[in-house]
């Protein structure tokens, strides 16, 4: 589920990225966004009672209403993006407790054990989830440019997104 979900999450990095580099608009960009937020919460609540991992589904929990406040800022076109970075500043901080849990393996799986070693990779993903909540809350103060902000969504969908949802699905393991 997550890792689908993660591969979901990319569709809408890349989209907003791109738009920030003034490519394409707010609009349509604003749907996708507000489709993968509702994936995300949805596959939040389902990774916590269908799944039982509570663990992950926190994290995606706050992600995906995120992402659902961005949606909104793009299709009502708002000017002021504040409350925007406001929410991402609190992701920010969800994000790097879950960085903080997964170096130290304070983390626990589905069964309720501590993690395998993969969650380094994990700790360096949220690490990196982290940074980029941070550049939203950021570039919603006009302290970070957009195209900085672009071209770290962009840059991060990789290694955050992408490697990690297709390694997991073809190799069944992380690289770290």
């Amino acid at each position: 589920m997550t890792l689908a979900l993660l591969i979901a999450i990319s569709l809408m990095w890349v989209p907003v990225a791109i738009l920030f580099l003034g490519k394409g608009e707010a609009k349509g960009t604003g749907a996708i966004t507000g489709f993968v937020g509702l994936v995300v919460v949805i596959g939040a609540f389902l990774q916590t009672a269908l799944f039982k991992d509570p663990f992950t589904g926190g994290l995606l929990f706050a992600h995906g209403l995120l992402y659902c406040t961005v949606a909104y800022a793009l299709l009502a076109g708002l000017e002021d993006l504040r409350s925007v970075g406001n929410v991402s500043l609190v992701v920010a901080v969800v994000s790097a407790i879950y960085t903080a849990l997964f170096f130290t393996g304070g983390a626990p799986g589905p069964d309720g054990k501590p993690l395998s070693p993969q969650s380094n990779y994990l700790a360096f993903a949220c690490a990196g989830y982290t940074v980029l909540t941070v550049e939203v809350w950021l570039n919603a103060y006009g302290k970070v440019s957009a195209k900085s902000l672009a071209y770290s969504l962009i840059g991060w969908a990789f290694p955050g997104l992408l490697i990690p949802s297709f390694m997991l699905l073809s190799a069944g393991k992380l690289p770290f």
